[in-house]
């Protein structure tokens, strides 16, 4: 049969009597227009992919699907392709004895990354929180070819604040009061202990990826810095890879929003950071400590 569809696709649609539908709704429009997208809804093709926990959620009238990884695994295309956005989160470094807060999980997030069938599967791995006491074993979160830099371990009386993705706080008795550093731009710097004998001293708060811990004054331990925002688990509000709060024998620190662990300064149990938001964890002065979180990978692609 012939098309004239395909022949001449800039010709109007008043002159092609082939259709019943959007020709009549729009006879004076180029076939071209609408067999493209541009009339009769979105041109947009989503890839048909699997893995992670699966949602939808629409933001400012574009509705997005979320591949969220709060385990290793593997994120795979089956046919098609998408540009996606993706957020990578690392593990948050442990505390220490010294009352330093651990650093969060460095954070990649970039949008526009093409995936598609051809080099699926692609290998997810999530970063492991760093355990107490100098916290260095947190490990890095790697998706898509991208790779994360785990949180830096909180500093001891014999040792700095490990540098990492956010760096570790300094220690705030008989020791080495100097921060960890972060990395680029995946986190930022834990903040300083101030060295002052027992009660008065004060470990620094663990870095976040989107502050800079801050330092310890006589008495007061400094905070955890804050995390960065979220997407599709509770939408936009949710915050990822704040720093952990460094412990004083006067007043407490508090955590880095994101997940970051909460500081105590008599080890009676509080709560570490919180699980897959890479979150450093909380400094303790008694020689109690904390672990860090483990971290997430979130990948989005729109479908609507």
């Amino acid at each position: 049969m012939f098309r004239q569809d395909r022949t001449n696709p800039s010709t109007a649609v008043s002159t092609w009597k082939g259709r019943k539908d959007l020709a009549k709704a729009n006879p004076s429009t180029a076939v071209s227009n609408w067999l493209n997208g541009a009339l009769g809804g979105s041109a947009i093709d989503p890839p048909t992919a699997f893995g992670g926990v699966i949602t939808q959620y629409e933001d400012s009238g574009t509705t997005y699907r979320v591949h969220a990884f709060r385990g290793s695994g593997t994120f795979t295309v089956v046919d098609g392709s998408a540009d996606v956005d993706y957020l990578i989160v690392a593990g948050g470094g442990g505390s220490s004895g010294s009352g330093a807060g651990g650093g969060a999980g460095g954070v990649q997030t970039a949008t526009g990354l093409t995936v598609d069938a051809a080099s699926s599967p692609y290998t997810i791995t999530i970063g492991a929180g760093g355990l107490a006491n100098l916290g260095g074993d947190a490990t890095n979160s790697v998706a898509l070819g991208i790779t994360a830099t785990a949180g830096g371990g909180g500093g001891t009386s014999s040792a700095a604040g490990q540098t990492g993705g956010s760096g570790g706080g300094g220690a705030g008795f008989a020791g080495a009061g100097a921060a960890g550093s972060g990395t680029g731009s995946q986190g930022n710097n834990g903040g300083a202990g101030a060295i002052i004998s027992w009660p008065n001293g004060g470990g620094g708060g663990g870095g976040g990826a989107g502050a800079i811990g801050t330092a310890a004054s006589s008495g007061v331990a400094g905070n955890g810095g804050n995390g960065v925002a979220s997407y599709g688990i509770g939408a936009s509000t949710a915050l990822y890879g704040g720093g952990g709060a460094g412990a004083s024998g006067g007043t407490d620190g508090s955590a880095g929003t994101g997940g970051g662990g909460e500081a105590d300064n008599n080890d009676s149990g509080k709560n570490g950071a919180i699980p897959n938001t890479g979150g450093g964890g909380g400094g303790v002065a008694d020689g109690g400590k904390y672990t860090g979180a483990s971290g997430i990978v979130l990948i989005r692609y729109a479908v609507a």
